[in-house]
């Protein structure tokens, strides 16, 4: 069994080919016969796990088995208690009411500066926060904090699980070893069926 951890960068589609010419997994992943276990959106960065094994694959995207993922958001303005309890609760996106996620407002994380800078507006303060999910929804986050009115500027997947991008780089990937394999499936088993 082969299982990837991959930072995927800003602006890179999470498959292997493009008609139009857009970059892909292809432009970064060496490695053959592996397919992304789940999405993140074109213009949203972080850790994607990667992986040969359809069983695994499966686990790590249907909703029922609810693992969690951890993204940090940089949103428009300071949300209040009152907001932050929103997101906490469950907003009505498309597609209906969302899962209560554990969210909390962090200080500006360490990370590598965007290929694009996002828009900066003088008179527009912006924040950062942690939102950890158990259904990934196309578009959820920008989405839940939209509904708050608190629109996400950039969007990094910090986590899937216990596994962080800890050590990687954009555009970097990284093998697990067996060891991690292993911890990887026992946590998955351990969530609900």
């Amino acid at each position: 069994m082969t299982v990837l951890r991959f930072w995927k960068p800003y602006q890179v589609l999470t498959k292997f080919t493009d008609a139009e010419g857009r970059a892909t997994l292809a432009d970064y992943i060496s490695q053959e016969g592996v397919y992304a276990a789940g999405r993140l959106d074109y213009d949203s960065e972080g850790l994607l796990i990667l992986t040969d094994d359809g069983t695994l694959n499966a686990r790590l995207t249907q909703p029922r088995y609810e693992h969690p993922r951890t993204y940090w958001a940089q949103v428009e303005r300071v949300p209040d208690e009152s907001a932050l309890a929103q997101l906490r609760q469950g907003v009505e996106i498309k597609g209906g009411l969302t899962r209560p996620a554990q969210v909390r407002l962090i200080a500006e994380p360490d990370l590598p500066p965007r290929p694009v800078p996002i828009r900066y507006r003088k008179n527009v303060p912006t924040a950062w926060i942690e939102l950890t999910l158990t259904e990934g929804r196309n578009r959820q986050v920008r989405r839940m904090t939209a509904a708050v009115g608190h629109p996400t500027l950039r969007l990094v997947r910090w986590a899937v699980g216990d596994m962080t991008l800890v050590g990687l780089e954009p555009g970097q990937w990284q093998p697990l070893s067996t060891t991690e394999v292993d911890a990887l499936q026992r946590s998955i088993r351990k969530l609900k069926r």
